[in-house]
């Protein structure tokens, strides 16, 4: 039984709810984090005062770890390696998506929080200087997928997940987006697998 601590409102806890479910692991996630607070238990393990943390019952004596894009490689390594490219150039170049991510997340961050939590829309200069940001990324990443069906590669695999939780938070935001049709079909595909429309397509709050 894996447990994942932490709210599902949060990017990097979708990431990792997501996963345990195209993994098809067992599994429990108990709410940790921002309106839920942290106990004491949690913070002994992780002093972060972050989320999400999971803790791997399998391993003698328990495991405890952090980070959500460690946490994604652990699960695979220990319970899924399908999701692993067998080669180290081929897993490279696929998980490279991983880490480029957080460009993303932090370009979106401004319009993210002005649009959902501020109140804010378009016109707002900060909000406007995170949406022209972010879409320049996103048309990396629609040229990226013109040459393979996934960040991943060839097959849905451990580099899609990171960036597919935020595509869904840039495709549910109110602005005018620019045709960018191959990240459009990676979405669309995305949204029809059962893990990311229960974990990941939630209202953005």
């Amino acid at each position: 039984m894996i447990t994942i601590w932490g709210r599902l409102n949060s990017h990097n806890v979708k990431k990792v709810a997501w996963a345990a479910i195209e993994m098809d692991l067992p599994h429990r996630r108990i709410d940790m984090g921002g309106s839920f607070g942290y106990t004491d238990e949690y913070l002994a393990k992780n002093p972060n005062r972050l989320v999400p943390m999971i803790e791997d019952d399998s391993v003698p004596g328990g495991f405890a770890l952090w980070e959500s894009n460690t946490i994604l490689r652990y699960l695979a390594d220990a319970h899924a390696p399908a999701f692993r490219h067998a080669g180290a150039t081929a897993r490279a170049q696929a998980e490279k998506w991983m880490d480029w991510h957080f460009a993303f997340a932090d370009a979106q961050r401004a319009a993210f929080l002005g649009f959902v939590r501020q109140g804010k829309d378009a016109t707002d200069p900060g909000v406007a200087a995170s949406l022209s940001a972010t879409v320049a990324l996103a048309r990396i990443l629609d040229a990226k997928l013109a040459h393979s069906p996934f960040l991943s590669g060839d097959r849905f695999g451990l580099a899609d997940i990171p960036m597919g939780v935020y595509a869904h938070t840039f495709f549910s935001l109110g602005f005018e987006r620019p045709s960018l049709p191959n990240l459009e079909d990676w979405y669309a595909g995305l949204t029809e697998r059962p893990g990311y429309a229960s974990q990941v397509m939630i209202a953005l709050t």
